[in-house]
Protein backbone atom coordinates (compact mmCIF):
# COMPACT_ATOMS: atom_id res chain seq x y z
CA UNK A 1 0.00 0.00 0.00
CA UNK A 2 1.50 3.87 -0.81
CA UNK A 3 1.66 5.85 2.10
CA UNK A 4 -1.23 7.76 1.88
CA UNK A 5 -3.67 4.79 1.96
CA UNK A 6 -6.57 5.36 4.18
CA UNK A 7 -5.81 1.99 5.94
CA UNK A 8 -2.18 2.83 6.73
CA UNK A 9 -2.57 6.08 7.85
CA UNK A 10 -5.17 4.81 10.42
CA UNK A 11 -3.64 1.88 11.94
CA UNK A 12 -0.43 4.07 12.44
CA UNK A 13 -2.64 6.38 14.27
CA UNK A 14 -2.56 5.99 17.71
CA UNK A 15 -5.70 8.82 18.38
CA UNK A 16 -8.07 6.88 16.08
CA UNK A 17 -10.08 5.60 19.23
CA UNK A 18 -10.76 9.30 20.26
CA UNK A 19 -10.93 11.35 17.29
CA UNK A 20 -11.88 8.50 14.66
CA UNK A 21 -14.99 6.95 13.53
CA UNK A 22 -15.39 5.08 16.14
CA UNK A 23 -14.77 7.95 19.04
CA UNK A 24 -18.29 8.48 19.23
CA UNK A 25 -18.98 5.42 20.10
CA UNK A 26 -16.78 4.90 22.62
CA UNK A 27 -17.38 7.99 24.50
CA UNK A 28 -21.41 6.72 24.34
CA UNK A 29 -20.86 3.81 25.96
CA UNK A 30 -18.67 5.47 28.98
CA UNK A 31 -21.85 7.93 29.19
CA UNK A 32 -23.99 4.73 28.60
CA UNK A 33 -22.48 2.80 31.59
CA UNK A 34 -23.17 5.90 33.67
CA UNK A 35 -26.63 6.16 32.77
CA UNK A 36 -26.76 2.24 33.79
CA UNK A 37 -25.16 2.82 37.30
CA UNK A 38 -26.58 5.88 38.12
CA UNK A 39 -30.61 4.90 37.64
CA UNK A 40 -32.78 6.05 40.18
CA UNK A 41 -34.06 2.22 40.88
CA UNK A 42 -29.94 0.85 41.46
CA UNK A 43 -29.43 0.07 44.45
CA UNK A 44 -27.51 -3.32 44.69
CA UNK A 45 -24.60 -4.92 42.66
CA UNK A 46 -26.99 -7.03 41.52
CA UNK A 47 -29.53 -4.27 40.13
CA UNK A 48 -25.78 -2.81 38.60
CA UNK A 49 -25.11 -6.34 36.74
CA UNK A 50 -28.34 -6.58 35.13
CA UNK A 51 -28.36 -3.06 33.99
CA UNK A 52 -25.07 -3.84 32.18
CA UNK A 53 -26.88 -6.90 30.96
CA UNK A 54 -29.58 -5.12 29.29
CA UNK A 55 -26.62 -2.57 27.95
CA UNK A 56 -25.38 -5.70 26.19
CA UNK A 57 -28.78 -5.73 24.30
CA UNK A 58 -29.03 -2.28 23.96
CA UNK A 59 -25.79 -2.39 21.96
CA UNK A 60 -27.02 -5.30 20.11
CA UNK A 61 -30.22 -3.27 19.24
CA UNK A 62 -29.06 0.01 17.95
CA UNK A 63 -26.71 -1.88 15.69
CA UNK A 64 -29.36 -4.20 14.10
CA UNK A 65 -31.45 -0.98 13.68
CA UNK A 66 -29.07 0.95 12.73
CA UNK A 67 -28.02 -0.93 10.09
CA UNK A 68 -31.05 -0.87 8.24
CA UNK A 69 -32.12 2.48 8.39
CA UNK A 70 -32.31 4.54 5.98
CA UNK A 71 -30.75 1.29 3.70
CA UNK A 72 -32.78 1.88 0.19
CA UNK A 73 -33.17 -2.13 0.33
CA UNK A 74 -35.01 -2.78 3.58
CA UNK A 75 -35.87 -6.14 4.63
CA UNK A 76 -38.02 -6.94 8.00
CA UNK A 77 -35.81 -7.66 10.42
CA UNK A 78 -35.82 -8.64 14.74
CA UNK A 79 -34.18 -6.45 16.96
CA UNK A 80 -36.19 -6.97 20.14
CA UNK A 81 -35.92 -10.29 22.04
CA UNK A 82 -35.05 -12.39 24.79
CA UNK A 83 -31.18 -10.60 23.79
CA UNK A 84 -32.30 -7.22 22.58
CA UNK A 85 -34.92 -6.31 25.24
CA UNK A 86 -36.83 -2.46 24.84
CA UNK A 87 -40.13 -1.26 25.74
CA UNK A 88 -41.52 -4.12 28.08
CA UNK A 89 -41.21 -6.33 25.36
CA UNK A 90 -44.11 -9.09 25.53
CA UNK A 91 -42.97 -12.53 25.99
CA UNK A 92 -45.19 -14.10 23.54
CA UNK A 93 -44.65 -11.77 20.62
CA UNK A 94 -42.09 -11.76 17.93
CA UNK A 95 -41.39 -8.28 16.48
CA UNK A 96 -40.02 -7.19 13.30
CA UNK A 97 -39.34 -4.00 11.90
CA UNK A 98 -38.35 -2.18 8.74
CA UNK A 99 -37.38 1.42 8.10
CA UNK A 100 -39.35 3.33 5.41
CA UNK A 101 -38.24 6.21 3.06
CA UNK A 102 -40.74 8.99 1.79
CA UNK A 103 -42.11 8.79 -1.51
CA UNK A 104 -41.17 5.19 -1.93
CA UNK A 105 -43.35 2.24 -2.40
CA UNK A 106 -43.24 -1.27 -0.44
CA UNK A 107 -45.05 -4.64 -1.09
CA UNK A 108 -45.48 -7.07 2.21
CA UNK A 109 -46.19 -10.96 1.23
CA UNK A 110 -46.58 -13.56 3.69
CA UNK A 111 -48.37 -16.53 4.94
CA UNK A 112 -50.80 -16.55 8.07
CA UNK A 113 -49.36 -18.96 10.37
CA UNK A 114 -51.94 -20.06 13.77
CA UNK A 115 -50.60 -17.55 16.20
CA UNK A 116 -53.27 -15.83 18.38
CA UNK A 117 -52.84 -12.48 16.74
CA UNK A 118 -50.82 -10.72 13.77
CA UNK A 119 -50.94 -7.01 13.18
CA UNK A 120 -48.90 -4.28 11.53
CA UNK A 121 -48.18 -0.73 12.75
CA UNK A 122 -46.95 2.06 10.59
CA UNK A 123 -45.18 4.47 12.74
CA UNK A 124 -43.04 8.16 12.33
CA UNK A 125 -40.53 9.12 14.57
CA UNK A 126 -38.58 7.54 17.22
CA UNK A 127 -39.56 7.29 20.89
CA UNK A 128 -36.84 9.44 23.33
CA UNK A 129 -36.58 10.70 26.82
CA UNK A 130 -39.22 13.51 25.69
CA UNK A 131 -41.67 12.48 22.46
CA UNK A 132 -43.24 9.47 21.44
CA UNK A 133 -43.05 7.98 17.85
CA UNK A 134 -46.50 8.36 16.36
CA UNK A 135 -48.69 5.56 14.98
CA UNK A 136 -50.00 6.34 11.38
CA UNK A 137 -51.77 3.29 10.80
CA UNK A 138 -52.30 0.03 13.11
CA UNK A 139 -54.46 -3.09 11.72
CA UNK A 140 -54.71 -7.04 11.83
CA UNK A 141 -55.02 -9.25 9.47
CA UNK A 142 -59.00 -9.43 9.77
CA UNK A 143 -58.01 -6.23 7.64
CA UNK A 144 -56.42 -8.14 4.66
CA UNK A 145 -57.24 -10.83 1.75
CA UNK A 146 -55.91 -14.03 3.17
CA UNK A 147 -56.17 -16.96 0.53
CA UNK A 148 -57.42 -20.67 0.94
CA UNK A 149 -53.58 -21.35 1.57
CA UNK A 150 -52.95 -18.33 3.76
CA UNK A 151 -51.24 -16.26 1.92
CA UNK A 152 -52.09 -12.61 2.12
CA UNK A 153 -50.10 -9.68 0.18
CA UNK A 154 -50.85 -5.71 0.45
CA UNK A 155 -48.68 -2.42 -0.88
CA UNK A 156 -47.75 0.51 1.40
CA UNK A 157 -47.07 3.75 -0.62
CA UNK A 158 -47.33 7.35 -0.74
CA UNK A 159 -51.15 8.94 -1.58
CA UNK A 160 -51.77 7.67 -5.14
CA UNK A 161 -56.18 7.96 -6.07
CA UNK A 162 -58.14 10.05 -3.53
CA UNK A 163 -59.71 6.52 -2.19
CA UNK A 164 -56.15 5.19 -1.27
CA UNK A 165 -57.05 5.44 2.46
CA UNK A 166 -60.29 2.93 1.93
CA UNK A 167 -58.23 0.49 -0.16
CA UNK A 168 -57.38 -2.48 1.63
CA UNK A 169 -54.77 -3.57 -0.01
CA UNK A 170 -52.71 -0.54 0.10
CA UNK A 171 -51.53 1.39 3.06
CA UNK A 172 -50.83 5.51 2.80
CA UNK A 173 -47.56 6.31 3.92
CA UNK A 174 -47.80 9.92 5.01
CA UNK A 175 -44.47 12.05 4.94
CA UNK A 176 -42.73 11.51 7.85
CA UNK A 177 -43.46 7.68 8.12
CA UNK A 178 -39.86 6.14 9.15
CA UNK A 179 -40.93 2.59 10.13
CA UNK A 180 -43.34 -0.38 10.13
CA UNK A 181 -43.57 -2.96 13.05
CA UNK A 182 -44.99 -6.29 12.47
CA UNK A 183 -45.89 -8.20 15.56
CA UNK A 184 -46.83 -11.70 15.63
CA UNK A 185 -48.03 -13.17 19.01
CA UNK A 186 -48.52 -17.00 20.53
CA UNK A 187 -50.53 -17.38 23.31
CA UNK A 188 -49.59 -20.85 23.23
CA UNK A 189 -46.54 -21.55 22.54
CA UNK A 190 -46.95 -25.62 22.12
CA UNK A 191 -49.01 -25.95 19.33
CA UNK A 192 -49.09 -22.43 17.56
CA UNK A 193 -46.87 -21.64 14.66
CA UNK A 194 -45.47 -18.16 13.53
CA UNK A 195 -46.37 -17.58 9.75
CA UNK A 196 -44.12 -15.60 7.36
CA UNK A 197 -43.44 -11.98 5.97
CA UNK A 198 -41.32 -10.74 3.61
CA UNK A 199 -40.83 -6.80 2.36
CA UNK A 200 -39.65 -5.33 -0.42
CA UNK A 201 -39.12 -1.64 -1.84
CA UNK A 202 -40.66 -2.32 -5.18
CA UNK A 203 -38.47 0.25 -6.90
CA UNK A 204 -35.03 -1.85 -5.65
CA UNK A 205 -36.37 -5.41 -6.51
CA UNK A 206 -33.37 -6.77 -8.55
CA UNK A 207 -30.54 -4.05 -7.62
CA UNK A 208 -28.33 -3.87 -5.49
CA UNK A 209 -27.94 -1.32 -2.46
CA UNK A 210 -24.32 1.22 -3.15
CA UNK A 211 -20.96 0.39 -1.47
CA UNK A 212 -20.67 1.76 1.80
CA UNK A 213 -18.04 4.40 1.91
CA UNK A 214 -15.82 6.34 4.74
CA UNK A 215 -18.07 9.34 5.17
CA UNK A 216 -21.22 6.94 5.56
CA UNK A 217 -19.68 4.96 8.06
CA UNK A 218 -18.54 7.83 10.23
CA UNK A 219 -22.14 9.19 9.82
CA UNK A 220 -23.51 5.62 11.11
CA UNK A 221 -21.15 5.74 13.87
CA UNK A 222 -22.28 8.91 14.99
CA UNK A 223 -25.80 7.95 14.82
CA UNK A 224 -25.01 4.77 16.57
CA UNK A 225 -23.73 6.82 19.30
CA UNK A 226 -26.61 8.96 19.71
CA UNK A 227 -29.14 5.80 19.54
CA UNK A 228 -27.57 4.06 22.44
CA UNK A 229 -27.64 6.63 24.85
CA UNK A 230 -31.05 7.58 23.72
CA UNK A 231 -32.67 4.19 23.70
CA UNK A 232 -31.22 4.02 27.45
CA UNK A 233 -32.95 7.20 28.77
CA UNK A 234 -36.18 6.90 27.24
CA UNK A 235 -37.00 3.56 28.28
CA UNK A 236 -35.89 4.76 31.93
CA UNK A 237 -38.75 7.81 31.43
CA UNK A 238 -41.32 5.72 30.43
CA UNK A 239 -42.64 3.92 33.88
CA UNK A 240 -42.87 7.60 34.69
CA UNK A 241 -44.96 8.66 31.53
CA UNK A 242 -47.51 5.70 31.87
CA UNK A 243 -47.40 5.85 35.47
CA UNK A 244 -46.49 8.91 37.15
CA UNK A 245 -48.39 9.17 40.31
CA UNK A 246 -50.19 5.56 40.51
CA UNK A 247 -49.84 4.18 43.91
CA UNK A 248 -47.68 1.03 44.02
CA UNK A 249 -49.09 -2.67 43.91
CA UNK A 250 -52.34 -1.54 42.04
CA UNK A 251 -52.76 -2.32 38.29
CA UNK A 252 -54.75 0.38 36.21
CA UNK A 253 -57.99 -0.03 34.78
CA UNK A 254 -57.88 -1.78 31.31
CA UNK A 255 -57.58 0.91 28.84
CA UNK A 256 -56.46 0.96 24.83
CA UNK A 257 -52.59 0.33 25.22
CA UNK A 258 -50.85 3.81 24.39
CA UNK A 259 -49.11 3.64 21.02
CA UNK A 260 -51.96 3.46 18.50
CA UNK A 261 -52.43 -0.60 18.49
CA UNK A 262 -56.20 0.04 18.02
CA UNK A 263 -57.15 -3.77 18.71
CA UNK A 264 -54.98 -3.81 22.08
CA UNK A 265 -55.71 -3.27 25.87
CA UNK A 266 -53.82 -2.93 28.58
CA UNK A 267 -53.53 -2.95 32.47
CA UNK A 268 -50.27 -2.04 33.73
CA UNK A 269 -48.46 -1.10 37.48
CA UNK A 270 -45.32 -1.38 39.36
CA UNK A 271 -45.07 -3.80 42.14
CA UNK A 272 -43.12 -3.26 45.18
CA UNK A 273 -42.53 -6.15 47.43
CA UNK A 274 -40.84 -6.96 50.24
CA UNK A 275 -39.08 -11.39 50.60
CA UNK A 276 -41.94 -12.01 53.06
CA UNK A 277 -44.72 -10.77 50.90
CA UNK A 278 -46.77 -12.03 47.99
CA UNK A 279 -49.45 -10.62 45.44
CA UNK A 280 -52.25 -12.28 44.25
CA UNK A 281 -53.84 -11.64 41.16
CA UNK A 282 -57.38 -12.30 39.69
CA UNK A 283 -58.35 -11.50 36.21
CA UNK A 284 -61.51 -13.61 34.39
CA UNK A 285 -60.43 -15.38 31.48
CA UNK A 286 -61.96 -12.67 28.69
CA UNK A 287 -62.55 -14.67 25.85
CA UNK A 288 -60.30 -13.10 23.53
CA UNK A 289 -57.61 -14.57 21.18
CA UNK A 290 -54.72 -13.37 23.26
CA UNK A 291 -54.95 -12.65 27.00
CA UNK A 292 -51.66 -12.51 28.69
CA UNK A 293 -49.39 -10.99 31.85
CA UNK A 294 -46.05 -10.59 32.67
CA UNK A 295 -43.07 -9.18 34.95
CA UNK A 296 -40.85 -6.67 33.75
CA UNK A 297 -37.65 -4.81 35.24
CA UNK A 298 -37.68 -1.00 36.19
CA UNK A 299 -35.13 -0.82 32.79
CA UNK A 300 -38.70 -1.33 30.83
CA UNK A 301 -37.64 -4.64 30.05
CA UNK A 302 -38.88 -8.56 30.65
CA UNK A 303 -37.67 -9.98 33.19
CA UNK A 304 -36.11 -13.39 31.74
CA UNK A 305 -38.61 -15.57 30.78
CA UNK A 306 -36.99 -18.72 28.90
CA UNK A 307 -35.58 -20.45 32.19
CA UNK A 308 -38.45 -19.01 34.27
CA UNK A 309 -42.31 -18.08 34.74
CA UNK A 310 -42.03 -14.53 34.87
CA UNK A 311 -44.98 -14.39 32.30
CA UNK A 312 -48.41 -16.71 31.36
CA UNK A 313 -51.08 -16.21 28.72
CA UNK A 314 -54.37 -17.36 29.22
CA UNK A 315 -53.86 -20.71 27.76
CA UNK A 316 -50.68 -21.19 29.64
CA UNK A 317 -52.47 -20.79 33.27
CA UNK A 318 -54.08 -22.60 35.49
CA UNK A 319 -57.57 -21.93 34.92
CA UNK A 320 -60.09 -21.90 38.05
CA UNK A 321 -63.52 -23.50 37.84
CA UNK A 322 -64.75 -20.27 38.36
CA UNK A 323 -63.52 -19.12 34.91
CA UNK A 324 -60.99 -17.01 36.74
CA UNK A 325 -57.12 -16.91 36.77
CA UNK A 326 -55.79 -16.63 39.67
CA UNK A 327 -51.78 -15.34 39.99
CA UNK A 328 -49.53 -15.82 42.27
CA UNK A 329 -45.96 -13.04 42.14
CA UNK A 330 -43.39 -13.29 45.10
CA UNK A 331 -39.90 -14.37 45.22
CA UNK A 332 -40.03 -17.34 46.79
CA UNK A 333 -41.93 -20.41 45.57
CA UNK A 334 -45.52 -20.84 47.03
CA UNK A 335 -45.98 -24.72 45.22
CA UNK A 336 -48.62 -23.54 42.93
CA UNK A 337 -48.77 -23.45 38.94
CA UNK A 338 -49.63 -19.77 38.44
CA UNK A 339 -46.56 -18.49 40.37
CA UNK A 340 -45.33 -15.82 38.61
CA UNK A 341 -41.35 -15.33 39.61
CA UNK A 342 -40.37 -11.52 40.91
CA UNK A 343 -36.45 -13.25 40.17
CA UNK A 344 -35.35 -11.25 43.78
CA UNK A 345 -37.06 -8.03 42.34
CA UNK A 346 -38.57 -5.74 45.13
CA UNK A 347 -39.73 -3.77 42.67
CA UNK A 348 -40.56 -3.76 38.37
CA UNK A 349 -43.38 -3.44 36.09
CA UNK A 350 -46.51 -5.41 35.55
CA UNK A 351 -48.89 -5.88 32.61
CA UNK A 352 -51.63 -7.34 31.10
CA UNK A 353 -52.22 -7.24 27.40
CA UNK A 354 -55.50 -8.07 25.61
CA UNK A 355 -55.19 -8.39 22.14
CA UNK A 356 -57.58 -9.12 19.12
CA UNK A 357 -59.97 -7.49 20.61
CA UNK A 358 -63.59 -6.01 19.34
CA UNK A 359 -64.81 -4.31 22.35
CA UNK A 360 -62.98 -3.00 24.82
CA UNK A 361 -62.04 -4.48 28.32
CA UNK A 362 -63.91 -3.37 30.93
CA UNK A 363 -63.22 -2.85 34.37
CA UNK A 364 -64.82 -5.64 35.51
CA UNK A 365 -63.05 -7.97 32.97
CA UNK A 366 -60.09 -6.34 34.16
CA UNK A 367 -57.91 -7.74 37.28
CA UNK A 368 -57.62 -7.18 41.46
CA UNK A 369 -54.81 -7.25 43.61
CA UNK A 370 -53.90 -8.28 47.22
CA UNK A 371 -50.89 -8.08 48.82
CA UNK A 372 -50.92 -10.40 51.58
CA UNK A 373 -47.68 -12.40 53.90
CA UNK A 374 -46.29 -14.80 51.79
CA UNK A 375 -47.01 -17.75 54.66
CA UNK A 376 -50.84 -16.70 54.01
CA UNK A 377 -50.73 -17.45 50.46
CA UNK A 378 -52.50 -21.29 50.88
CA UNK A 379 -55.13 -19.45 53.03
CA UNK A 380 -55.94 -16.32 50.94
CA UNK A 381 -55.48 -17.77 47.20
CA UNK A 382 -58.64 -18.90 46.04
CA UNK A 383 -59.07 -22.78 44.81
CA UNK A 384 -55.36 -23.20 46.09
CA UNK A 385 -55.60 -27.07 46.48
CA UNK A 386 -56.35 -27.36 43.04
CA UNK A 387 -53.49 -25.44 41.55
CA UNK A 388 -50.69 -27.44 44.10
CA UNK A 389 -47.43 -28.57 41.83
CA UNK A 390 -44.74 -30.29 43.06
CA UNK A 391 -41.26 -29.70 42.77
CA UNK A 392 -40.97 -32.12 40.28
CA UNK A 393 -44.23 -30.70 38.12
CA UNK A 394 -43.27 -27.65 38.19
CA UNK A 395 -39.42 -28.58 36.87
CA UNK A 396 -41.62 -30.07 34.11
CA UNK A 397 -43.23 -26.83 33.86
CA UNK A 398 -39.98 -25.00 33.01
CA UNK A 399 -38.89 -27.98 30.70
CA UNK A 400 -41.83 -27.68 28.76
CA UNK A 401 -41.26 -23.50 28.21
CA UNK A 402 -37.94 -24.33 27.31
CA UNK A 403 -38.73 -26.70 25.03
CA UNK A 404 -41.54 -24.41 23.20
CA UNK A 405 -39.43 -21.35 23.26
CA UNK A 406 -36.05 -22.99 21.39
CA UNK A 407 -38.93 -24.56 18.60
CA UNK A 408 -40.54 -21.10 18.32
CA UNK A 409 -37.06 -19.64 17.87
CA UNK A 410 -36.57 -22.22 15.18
CA UNK A 411 -39.72 -21.52 13.13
Amino acid sequence: MGENSVGESSVGDNSVGETGATGPLARALAEAEEIIRSAPHVRTEADVAEGLEYLLGTIRGVIESGQHRGRSHPQLFQATGPYTKMGLDNPDTLYFYANLTDGAEYVIEGRRGTTADLSFQVMAGTYSADERAASHAAFDDRALEIDEDGRYSFLLGPPRHDDDEGDPGYVVLHPGTSMIAVREVYSDWDTEEAGTAVLRRVDAVGTAPEPVSLAGQEKFYAKLADALTGRLQTWLAFPGWFFGDQPRNTLGQPRQTPGGLTTQCSSAGVFELEPDQAMIISVPVAGVPYQGFQLGSMWYASLEYVHHQTSLTADQAHVAADGMVYLVVADRDPGVANWIETLGHREGIMQFRWQRVDAPITPEQGPTVKVVPFDHVASELPGYDDQRVTAEQWRARIAARQDAFARRGLS
